[in-house]
């Protein structure tokens, strides 16, 4: 008798502590909700309607819906209430969960009243939305909201972001490579599937570690591609604050191309091109270095091949301070970097990853490593994943599904079969900068600033000294003298007291076109735009579209034999 007695107050002990711990409510603030569709942010990009203080306010938009997402982690009884107010009578909200709608009126009152939606049996796991819509709406403000209370067995243990900061994680691919592989260039290629592409997405291909480059969505009209190169030194926020010789220095950029510098997030140089980019098109990215060991800097480039005309397109190329080393910590990642729509499911491909060694050797690579950002790692936000399908990586983050990845999981990919082909010369911006360059070499000329004796296809040309052997032919190999300096006199190469020797053929189109004017012995003067030297390639003092000038003494003429 004792026992059963002592059994029946322990179970009446129990009994009352789980329905007291099931009516506990679970409290989701409003803030963490979210506007479909998206709110307009203020001048100083503030929400105009959510805040940690006031929760949902100034919400004045009937086609305008309010959503809160969570994760549910039990089955069972869920009972649904919301705290809110208005001080306007009549105003009635139509609110659904588990395809139930409840109709729910707004209490005229200028406190926030705790008002039943009703219950649903939930018989499944995972992630939930409760959508809030305006039914009969009598005034301007449609209800302010407090908080989405939840009581019952389901929400034990349910998750849901606690935080204000409402965007999905950052997702990563780190990129593992020997520190011993000095690396010059890192190329990657996105494409982004049809329906992935929200407003407020980055999807970068090539990341390092003094900067980034990718593509992004900004807006429902504009679409970017962006590459920017941080500063030295440590400052977070305030690009005025960063020392002169800490700061990036932009050395050139595309056509259109805008550049400026940026803080909030670092700070550093940034530069981006308006271009309508399009899901399930894969796009190509191309970063190069070049490596200045005295001044202790690196020029990073980055270059864009545009699919529909089958050209790149130089983007920028900044030189970093306190750098002087190469290419290393490779990465891409998808970011959702403004949180009014972080709901929203954003997914890209990446494959073909290649690099190249400082001895000209591609190096495919086919390991990647999964990772996130703070978000992630303090559990706000938990849907996001990776992984491989048809030999790509991928990554995607939002839309409240489950993740199917954890940090520090590793991919693996094929090799590509083929190593990249680059080809600068014929690029995108290549007909306007020759008008360009060309314009500024007649106005050279004009001021007396250089001397020709003539032209012929796009190069310039001063007979210095006649000579007295045959004119030089295309497939001579010639034994010269030379001089090669920019147009604004700096040298940056030139023989002294030593002869070399080239195949002509193999030398850039400026001099091919423009050594056969001159003879055996004689001097030659070339004035050759970039289309026919370097192009957009970034060869250190050779800045991409540089006019070059070279002065150049035919020794000796070898003949073919």
């Amino acid at each position: 008798m004792k026992k059963t007695l002592c059994f029946i107050l322990v179970w009446g002990i129990m009994f009352v502590y789980t329905t007291v711990n099931a009516q506990k409510a679970i409290s989701i603030p409003a803030y963490t909700a979210y506007a479909v569709p998206a709110e307009e942010n203020n001048e100083a990009e503030e929400s105009k309607m959510f805040s940690v203080k006031d929760g949902l306010h100034n919400w004045t938009n009937t086609k305008q819906q309010i959503r809160f997402y969570f994760k549910i982690r039990n089955i069972g009884k869920l009972q649904l209430s919301i705290l809110l107010k208005t001080k306007n009578v009549g105003n009635i909200l139509a609110v659904s969960f588990a395809e139930k709608t409840f109709m729910v009126p707004v209490p005229l009152s200028n406190n926030f009243k705790l008002v039943n939606i009703g219950s649903v049996k939930i018989t499944d796991t995972g992630f939930y939305t409760v959508t809030i819509s305006s039914s009969i709406n009598k005034a301007s403000i449609i209800a302010d909201i407090k908080s989405l209370e939840l009581y019952g067995y389901a929400k034990k243990n349910i998750h849901f972001n606690t935080t204000s900061r409402k965007n999905a994680a950052s997702v990563h691919l780190l990129y593992p490579v020997a520190d011993s592989l000095k690396i010059t260039s890192f190329y990657n290629e996105i494409s982004i599937p049809k329906g992935s592409d929200a407003i407020h997405s980055y999807f970068m291909a090539c990341g390092f570690a003094r900067g980034y480059f990718g593509i992004q969505v900004n807006s429902s009209t504009e679409r970017r591609v962006i590459f920017s190169v941080w500063d030295a030194g440590n400052e977070a926020v305030d690009r005025n604050k960063v020392a002169a010789d800490n700061k990036v220095l932009l050395i050139a950029k595309g056509e259109n191309v805008f550049a400026d510098g940026f803080g909030n997030e670092g700070t550093g140089g940034h530069s981006h091109w308006v271009f309508n980019w399009k899901t399930e098109e894969t796009y190509k990215f191309l970063v190069t270095v070049n490596i200045d060991s005295a001044s202790n800097s690196t020029t990073y480039t980055g270059y864009f091949f545009i699919p529909e005309i089958k050209k790149w397109k130089l983007i920028a190329s900044f030189k970093a301070p306190k750098d002087g080393k190469p290419l290393r910590k490779l990465y891409s990642f998808v970011e959702n970097f403004d949180g009014v729509n972080g709901q929203h499911y954003r997914k890209a491909y990446f494959g073909n990853t290649w690099i190249k060694n400082e001895n000209g050797g591609w190096k495919a690579l086919t390991l990647s490593k999964f990772s996130y950002d703070a978000t992630g790692k303090a559990g706000d936000r938990i849907d996001y994943g990776g992984g491989t399908e048809n030999n790509k990586f991928y990554l995607w983050n939002g839309g409240f599904i489950n993740a199917n990845a954890q940090f520090n999981d590793e991919f693996t990919s094929l090799a590509a079969s083929e190593k990249p082909i680059v080809d600068l010369y014929k690029n995108a911006d290549s007909s306007i900068e020759s008008d360009k360059e060309n314009k500024k070499i007649l106005e050279a000329i004009k001021n007396n600033e250089l001397d020709t004796t003539g032209s012929a296809n796009g190069v310039y040309y001063k007979i210095l000294q006649e000579g007295s052997g045959a004119n030089v032919s295309i497939t001579d190999t010639i034994a010269v003298y030379y001089k090669g300096q920019l147009l604004n006199g700096v040298v940056f190469d030139e023989t002294k007291e030593k002869i070399v020797v080239f195949p002509l053929k193999r030398l850039i189109k400026g001099w091919q076109i423009g050594l056969p004017f001159c003879k055996q012995g004689g001097k030659i003067r070339l004035i050759i735009p970039s289309s026919l030297a370097y192009s957009i390639r970034n060869l250190g003092i050779i800045t991409p579209n540089s006019i070059l000038v070279f002065d150049v003494e035919v020794v000796e003429i070898k003949r073919q034999q």
